[in-house]
């Protein structure tokens, strides 16, 4: 996957959070939409922790390609 389709995946999901987000601000979100939030959340960290995988490689001189989705618990591990 390229950067510019990771980039369009991203902003796809980041529209998705924000409609989410308007539905629970008014009161109106239900269950579902809860957890759909929750699996964006995590979906939108795969996403950005790939594209810094392939920029990290790309910087190293390596294949940008070679770079993979990590599993969710990995992501959702990372310490700021």
């Amino acid at each position: 996957m390229t950067d510019d389709r990771i980039h369009g995946r991203i902003e796809d999901l980041v529209s998705e959070e924000h409609e989410l987000w308007e539905r629970e601000a008014a009161g109106s979100a239900t269950d579902d939409d809860k957890r759909r939030l929750d699996e964006l959340k995590v979906s939108l960290d795969q996403c950005w922790d790939l594209l810094r995988q392939r920029r990290a490689l790309r910087d190293a001189g390596l294949d940008p390609d070679a770079a993979r989705a990590r599993d969710p618990d990995v992501v959702e591990g990372y310490e700021q």
